[in-house]
């Protein structure tokens, strides 16, 4: 969440800066000012009172000792106390709507952010690779429903609209690009893996900016009041929380492969059409944690990472940017990494890289104990390494051949265990 102070000191830049995410944010800003105003007047007045409270017990001492009646004292005392009690009250309540806000109200763009409204005003910084040469090309559900790679109608009997059942080579195939991108993450860039639970408590949620706004998004256990995770950015940035680092362990590098669950699967359209969106999909996630020196340095990195992935695969993509009407609620910088997929006939977001800053790092209490002796907040960061469903579209789609078959890149051979997936 955004630092009080800030608001306080600047809150007009701070109001223009909300201002390119949409209408709404700056109500929220005077609002929170207003309730940080009331709650400091109130602790200023309880501690006018106490001062005086201590002097009127000293006097009613000084009385008692001389023999002389203190019940004037006494009784004003007792006002006192009373109206301590209402303003400890007020101020608490003060406390907690004031952080209900600020957990409301979403990070601010980067100043180098691009301004807009919507996706339509991203701009492509990059492309690698040239689109494949196809006649005709087919969609990944034709490709596999023709060649029994997974079964959507069956998954639906058993869960509804949203899933899916991998089968066979498909199932396979699945598991291949797990392993293969948690062994390029860890073996060549220096990740640590991890294997995080799958459920996770309100606290946890909270920390990562998905809690209080995006409830109604995600799959709840009601009884225990845990949550299935969105993204394994969840657990794993939130590994390290209410925890002060040295600053020699910084940064911090994980990956973790863990399904992904989200209540919202999109609006009706072809994007709702086989793996393209689903409630339960796969993913390799990165999350680093770094000093804010290094974190611009260590998002550029981690897009590198996951660019990695495309340019192993021989997958064309392109690197577009985020304006700041369509970065995300917790994001200050975002690249989105999208893959060409000739079937869909258009490009897939396969990955996400996000810079954080300290913004999530001061609603978990994460610090780093610095040079100076004092405890800083870290930055967090977290991108797709990359999201399995829609790099499977892209696999199915860019590697289809005339005879059927899908050729599949090298580098997944000794993976899979074979070079093309056939018609069984």
């Amino acid at each position: 969440m955004l630092d009080i102070r800030r608001l306080r000191e600047t809150p007009e830049t701070v109001k223009t800066l909300l201002a390119f995410r949409g209408p709404g944010y700056e109500a929220m800003v005077d609002e929170v000012l207003a309730v940080d105003s009331q709650r400091r007047a109130n602790e200023t007045r309880w501690q006018h009172l106490q001062s005086e409270r201590k002097r009127l017990s000293k006097d009613i001492g000084a009385l008692r000792a001389k023999k002389e009646d203190s019940s004037a004292l006494e009784d004003e005392s007792k006002k006192l106390g009373a109206e301590m009690e209402a303003i400890q009250a007020a101020s608490a309540e003060a406390e907690a709507r004031q952080r209900d806000l600020l957990l409301s109200i979403p990070n601010t763009p980067h100043d180098e952010v691009p301004q807009g409204s919507d996706a339509s005003a991203n701009p492509v910084l990059r492309t690698w690779g040239e689109a494949p040469k196809i006649d005709n090309p087919q969609d990944h559900v034709e490709i596999g429903t023709r060649l029994g790679l997974f079964d959507p109608e069956r998954a639906a009997k058993i869960s509804g609209s949203g899933f899916v059942c991998y089968t066979g080579q498909g199932a396979r195939l699945e598991r291949a690009l797990i392993s293969f991108l948690l062994d390029l993450h860890t073996r060549d860039h220096g990740y640590t893996e991890m294997s995080p639970p799958f459920l996770v408590n309100r606290p946890t949620m909270t920390g990562t900016g998905q809690l209080p706004k995006f409830e109604d998004d995600l799959f709840g256990v009601t009884e225990s009041d845990l949550f299935l995770i969105p993204t394994a950015e969840v657990p794993v940035t939130n590994f390290h929380r209410d925890e002060i680092l040295s600053a020699d362990q910084l940064p911090l590098k994980y990956a973790a492969y863990t399904p992904c669950f989200r209540r919202e699967a999109g609006s009706t359209g072809r994007d709702t059409r086989g793996l393209i969106r689903m409630h339960q999909f796969d993913k390799v996630e990165l999350v680093k944690i770094t000093t804010p020196e290094k974190s611009a340095a260590e998002l550029e990195s981690l897009t590198a990472d996951a660019e990695r992935v495309l340019q192993l695969l021989g997958l064309p993509y392109r690197v577009i940017e985020l304006c700041g009407g369509d970065i995300g609620f917790g994001a200050c910088r975002t690249y989105d990494i999208e893959v060409w997929a000739p079937g869909h006939g258009g490009w897939l977001e396969v990955s996400s890289c996000s810079n954080f800053g300290d913004y999530q790092a001061r609603r978990m209490a994460l610090r780093y104990k610095g040079a100076d002796g004092k405890n800083h907040l870290c930055h967090t960061l977290n991108g797709s390494g990359t999201a399995l469903a829609r790099l499977y579209v892209a696999l199915l789609e860019n590697g289809q051949q005339p005879d059927g078959s899908v050729h599949l890149p090298e580098i997944l051979h000794p993976y899979f265990g074979a070079a093309k997936l056939t018609a069984s």
